[in-house]
């Protein structure tokens, strides 16, 4: 689930432009989505080659490892990994370029080796046809269901691509005529000041060249996929996603966990970030007081998204020291974005008793998560999911909690507000759409 992004610049003194400053901050808005490696490709202007630069760090990290380097470029694009050494791919024949990609494609081996074969075929196709709008509309044909990619071709083509069914997103923005723009999220535009034009289309390419904006969405599929988990966790909450306002959706699942699972309780406390616009609907549905139930220690943390069980917890850690007043001799309604593995979320409830909470009823904006994901999506092991195996009942007693709900899968698809035939929903039913695009 990496963020990927792309810079493209027009007109008269397009060489001026700094294309590593912009990738900076709008990775540093995509970091969410993994901070285990940062990697970028910038296109010098004068060279008129393409350097990549690759580190497995957090953004602001990166960029002082590289500050040293001449990593200068008018054209760029980037990505954040959750998992080390996921940099972005390069190819160097017979047409040389350098590929982002989310999700993954149907191709044999892992998310790496998957998008290497995608852009080694992409790198064919654009040596053997005339225009790279048909060699990208081609490649993703080919490709079956579940990624989107960003790529540069030394030939100054930034080409932009999402699957046949739109499972992953891929967000178009503007700077006047002067720039252009394509992110996983919206919010990442915000942040560089572009002005956010809307989705790129399932089994939509979009083309830039140094004279224009060229989009064709391909024809064969009429259904769509798109990710639910993207409203759920993984998008920011200021992000737009397929037209649809995150923290609309969020806001929606707050009100709808409390119809289907309210609690009788004195205060009503969100897990940060993701879980607290749950948690405000929720406690305005309910008429219960909503506090801040937590504080953090130093940058923010996904602590989901870490590899072992001991950083999981010292994330948590670090993010949730549970705020005494909020607590104290009260019954809470802890709400929580998703429960995976459930460790951390023992080790939450364990927090807020020591801090003087009487009772703790522990409700999930999300229902169980019980299959592994083959878009690409950080997903561990099925044998490590807890919703895979225990009833509610089971898991309150495990983390220690009085009572424990998930949300309903109906209530999810009443919240993102798309029909249910729209949406991936297989890692809470373990149902997929095909990877191949028939």
């Amino acid at each position: 689930m990496p963020g990927i992004i792309g810079f493209y610049p027009f007109g008269e003194g397009r060489e001026n432009w700094d294309a590593s400053r912009f990738l900076y901050y709008g990775l540093t808005a995509l970091q969410g989505r993994g901070e285990a490696c940062t990697s970028i490709a910038l296109l010098n202007s004068e060279s008129k080659r393409i350097s990549v630069y690759t580190k497995n760090t957090h953004v602001e990290e990166f960029y002082k490892h590289i500050s040293g380097n001449e990593a200068r470029g008018f054209i760029g694009i980037g990505q954040v990994s959750p998992a080390e050494d996921d940099g972005l791919v390069e190819v160097e024949s017979p047409t040389r370029l350098v590929l982002a990609g989310d999700g993954k494609p149907n191709y044999e081996g892992d998310r790496v080796e998957a998008f290497q074969k995608l852009a080694q075929r992409l790198s064919a196709l654009l040596a053997d046809k005339n225009d790279p709008m048909d060699a990208a509309a081609q490649v993703i044909t080919e490709a079956g269901v579940g990624f989107s990619f960003i790529a540069l071709t030394e030939k100054e083509e930034m080409i932009c691509c999402r699957d046949p069914l739109g499972v992953k997103p891929l967000e178009v923005g503007a700077v006047g005529f002067d720039l252009g723009l394509v992110s996983s999220e919206s919010a990442a535009l915000d942040v560089v000041g572009a002005n956010h034009s809307g989705p790129i289309q399932a089994g939509e390419c979009v083309v830039f060249d140094p004279l224009s904006i060229r989009r064709r969405k391909q024809g064969g599929l009429n259904s769509k996929a798109y990710c639910a988990f993207e409203y759920v966790y993984l998008a920011r909450a200021d992000s737009f996603i397929n037209d649809i306002p995150i923290y609309a959706v969020r806001e929606k699942i707050g009100e709808i966990l409390a119809e289907e699972r309210a609690a009788d309780s004195d205060v009503v406390i969100g897990i940060p970030e993701t879980a607290l616009p749950f948690a405000l609907s929720y406690a305005r549905k309910t008429s219960i007081p909503v506090k801040l139930g937590f504080t953090r220690t130093g940058r923010h943390v996904r602590s989901a998204l870490k590899p072992t069980q001991f950083e999981r917890l010292m994330g948590v850690q670090l993010k949730l020291n549970p705020i005494r007043a909020a607590v104290d001799n009260k019954d809470v309604v802890l709400i929580d974005d998703s429960v995976v593995r459930g460790n951390t979320l023992k080790n939450t409830v364990l927090n807020l008793r020591r801090k003087g909470a009487k009772r703790v009823h522990v409700r999930v904006g999300s229902p169980a998560i019980i299959s592994h994901c083959p878009f690409g999506t950080e997903v561990p092991p099925i044998d490590e999911l807890i919703g895979r195996a225990l009833s509610q009942d089971e898991i309150a007693e495990i983390i220690g909690a009085d009572s424990f709900s998930y949300l309903s899968i109906e209530g999810l698809v009443r919240a993102i507000g798309l029909p249910k035939s729209m949406l991936c929903l297989g890692c809470f039913t373990g149902e997929y759409p095909s990877k191949k695009v028939e």
